[in-house]
């Protein structure tokens, strides 16, 4: 397993979520649905998903193999999801960031005549 495979999973899914892709995706294939547990959160997204890259690239010639891998690809899974709590919290705050840079260089103002009647 790669340490950066595996920080590209855990941005691409946490980034996914965050920008509402997931979610607009669930809607088109699934239009009676609105989320799905494992996919709508970003850290089950990651958990899972970096589990399945770590099983699928673990070398292990049996299933012993695998199975004593499991400890050290489910702590690594662990703390992707863990990892991806704070990589939220962080893309929400550089979302605020960007709405308050924008609002001062767009501000927005009424340019409506105070003057008119209201119907």
């Amino acid at each position: 397993m790669d340490w950066k495979d595996i920080a590209c999973i855990v941005f691409a899914c946490v980034t996914a979520n965050h920008l509402g892709l997931v979610g607009t995706a669930i809607g088109v294939f699934f239009k009676k649905r609105r989320t799905l547990p494992i996919i709508s959160c970003p850290r089950c997204l990651t958990f899972w998903t970096t589990l399945a890259y770590g099983i699928a690239t673990v070398p292990c010639a049996s299933l012993q193999g695998l199975i004593a891998a499991m400890p050290r690809l489910l702590a690594i899974s662990f703390l992707c999801a863990y990892l991806a709590i704070w990589l939220e919290l962080t893309e929400g705050l550089i979302d605020q960031l960007y709405d308050h840079i924008y609002g001062k260089i767009y501000p927005t103002t009424d340019t409506a005549n105070p003057d008119a009647q209201r119907p």
